[in-house]
């Protein structure tokens, strides 16, 4: 039996993008038959929200999918550049401040989970400060189309 791949989501709060993409990744390899091939978490860049749940937006529109989440925010340690073997951030700011965190001999690969959008939309914009819902089901498309589109690749 193959190795389990480890998968890391990174966003500033890990509050809205980085759990929607967890859970989205999740979802797609239990779906795919790969649960026992791939692992995923989610972490922030930042300390503002350890503990919490995500916000109740990132949270209705996984409900409104079908997928469940339980995970609470944690910030990137210094330990997961080795532990996992993927590290993807969401926009040009994270991958900033994962790369500036990262050791040398560090054994993730970080990327860019919008560089595998088949719709070049390399930005998984925060919707964080948006007033309804809508750049939360964006972000979970996109994220599902990233998702999708790595695996296939994988």
């Amino acid at each position: 039996m193959s190795e389990v791949k480890q998968v890391l989501f990174v966003c500033l709060g890990n509050i809205c993008r980085s759990p929607i993409a967890e859970a989205v990744f999740l979802h797609v390899v239990k779906e795919r038959g790969l649960d026992h091939k791939w692992t995923a978490d989610s972490a922030a860049t930042g300390p503002w929200h350890i503990g919490r749940m995500p916000e109740k937006r990132a949270r209705n529109t996984l409900q409104k999918h079908s997928i469940e989440y339980n995970g609470r925010a944690r910030q990137l340690q210094r330990d997961d550049y080795n532990r996992f073997d993927y590290i993807f951030g969401m926009d040009e700011s994270n991958m900033m401040d994962i790369n500036a965190d990262a050791p040398s001999n560090c054994k993730a690969k970080i990327l860019m989970l919008g560089d595998f959008d088949p719709e070049g939309d390399t930005i998984i914009r925060d919707p964080y400060y948006d007033s309804g819902s809508e750049g939360f089901e964006k972000c979970f498309v996109q994220c599902l189309r990233c998702c999708n589109a790595f695996l296939d690749k994988h």
